[in-house]
């Protein structure tokens, strides 16, 4: 799978002080190993290293009959 501008993913992510977080976020960006985006989970935008990422999957979206 791949990562694409407009993507809702969900991530488990390790920051700098090795805290680690689940988030979900809508990718803006990808460039240099940087993934600009915003935080759905807390409504702001966010800059993630893709490194830091220790796993991802996309968000099912819900379709109503």
């Amino acid at each position: 799978m791949q990562i694409s501008i407009g993507q809702i993913i969900e991530i488990i992510y390790q920051d700098k002080s090795r805290n680690i977080s689940q988030r979900k976020i809508e990718i803006h960006s990808i460039r240099d190993g940087r993934i600009r985006a915003s935080c759905l989970t807390t409504g702001t935008p966010r800059m993630f290293l893709a490194a830091n990422i220790l796993s991802w999957q996309p968000v099912q979206e819900k379709r109503h009959a």
